[in-house]
């Protein structure tokens, strides 16, 4: 789920960044391992914000010019209206902050949005002029490999079914054209002029060796019952009580004989569920303490105690383990080409949208000028 708002966060500030990160739903190259599969219960954190000074000079209105682009004005309602899905989570996220640092987050934002506002301006008629054309068989492709990259995988129905608790499907759909547009103009720039040969691509493996460390993993399977405390008058120690003595009630059904996935299919709390409550393979430092000291001491076959962790009572079967192990370059060797040639595509397009820019006509009302413009750290 964190992969897919990730995605969806480039969507929204119009797809520029396909062409460096390509929606952040690339193939794992063969350092990366499985380990990185969901943890028995929720975590992970919203994507970094660098904060920088906010520019606080001239007044802002919602129909006043934020800046002029090749004599075309870009709007404050218009960043507006890109930025307010972020402005309303952050309202929510930071109710507890202090004034001061909720605005500094409103101007990086608004700064962030509108820089990119002007690069797709820019690129907007670079494909205009190429006459680029996307056509609606390669949008949806490029949404199915988004939406099978999602964990669990989803359809492409059932991606859209999720988008719509957040954007318009036909809005996302819009800005993966664009982005695919993007794409396509900048492969005709970078044609013959991006190379990443196998001296490089060893160079990069001898001076990176733990990239290629592969630690030791376990497979394990489990089973979560969440005491139940969502009632007005649930007593928190009843509600555990009474979810310790259902999965003690699961042990011993396991431990008699019966199937494993089969219980976890009809009892388990975790999304796992879903998959006999396989979690598959995961190292050391990836699930909360009490739950990760259980399964890695635990021999391929072998079912666990009860484990107590801060999401409920878990039942854990290991069904596979790997030794820690190092990548050969010759089985790294594709991966890392590839992933210099996309760094160095990536720099490429930096310094392409850097030269639009500066052949731009790009004019900032008096007190709008952002910070590299007025000179201020």
């Amino acid at each position: 789920m964190r992969r897919y708002l990730f995605c969806l966060r480039i969507l929204a500030c119009l797809a520029i960044f396909i062409v460096a990160f390509n929606l952040s739903c690339r193939a794992k190259t063969p350092a990366e391992s499985d380990a990185d599969k969901p943890e028995p219960g929720p975590g992970g954190t919203e994507a970094d914000i660098s904060l920088v000074e906010p520019n606080t000079g001239g007044e802002t209105t919602a129909d006043s010019v934020a800046v002029t682009i090749n004599g075309v004005d870009i709007t404050e309602s218009e960043i507006e209206k890109l930025i307010k899905p972020q402005l309303d989570r952050m309202a929510k996220q930071s109710s507890n902050q202090p004034p001061a640092f909720v605005e500094q987050l409103k101007n990086v934002l608004r700064q962030q949005a509108l820089e990119v506002m002007i690069t797709g301006r820019l690129l907007d008629e670079k494909v205009k002029e190429a006459n680029i054309v996307v056509t609606e068989e390669e949008v949806i492709g490029r949404l199915k490999e988004i939406a099978s990259a999602q964990r669990p995988p989803l359809s492409l129905e059932d991606f859209e079914k999720r988008i719509g608790g957040y954007s318009s499907f036909d809005k996302v759909k819009q800005e993966v054209r664009r982005g695919l547009g993007y794409q396509k103009f900048m492969q005709t720039q970078w044609v013959g002029k991006i190379n990443v040969t196998e001296d490089e691509a060893k160079r990069h493996y001898d001076e990176n060796p733990k990239q290629f460390e592969v630690p030791e993993q376990v497979r394990a399977s489990h089973i979560l019952i969440k005491p139940d405390t969502t009632g007005p008058d649930a007593d928190p120690n009843q509600a555990k009580a009474k979810a310790k003595a259902k999965i003690q009630d699961l042990l011993r059904q396991i431990k008699e004989g019966a199937d494993f996935a089969e219980v976890a299919k009809a009892n388990s709390a975790c999304p796992s569920a879903a998959q006999g409550g396989d979690l598959n393979f995961f190292p050391r430092g990836r699930m909360v303490a009490p739950f990760e000291k259980a399964a890695f001491e635990l021999e391929i076959g072998q079912i666990s105690d009860i484990v107590e962790t801060s999401f409920g009572y878990h039942i854990i079967k290991v069904t596979d383990r790997k030794d820690a192990s190092l990548i050969s370059f010759e089985q790294a060797k594709s991966s890392i080409i590839s992933k210099l040639t996309r760094e160095k595509q990536t720099e490429f397009y930096k310094e392409y949208v850097e030269s639009l820019k500066d052949k731009a006509n790009i004019v900032y009302p008096p007190g709008k000028e952002p910070s590299s413009v007025t000179g201020r750290p």
